[in-house]
């Protein structure tokens, strides 16, 4: 497994990006708008994750089963 720093940029970018849609539709008074572009950047956000972990619990299980 090879832990990418790239990752964690691209996590963080997907964060600045969202909070600065959401600033911007709430301001226009499109606060439903503003709050379901959170909430799909934050599932995409867990989906990223949440690969990761899975990448990590195969690399766990390949080191203690040696396979």
């Amino acid at each position: 497994m090879n832990v990418d720093v790239n990752a964690i940029f691209q996590i963080a970018g997907i964060g600045i990006i969202i909070a600065m849609i959401h600033t911007v539709l709430k301001q226009m008074g499109k606060e439903d708008m503003a709050h379901w572009v959170t909430v799909i950047g934050f599932v995409v956000v867990l989906f990223m994750v949440v690969s990761m972990l899975d990448n990590l619990f195969k690399e766990i299980k390949t080191i203690f089963l040696f396979q």
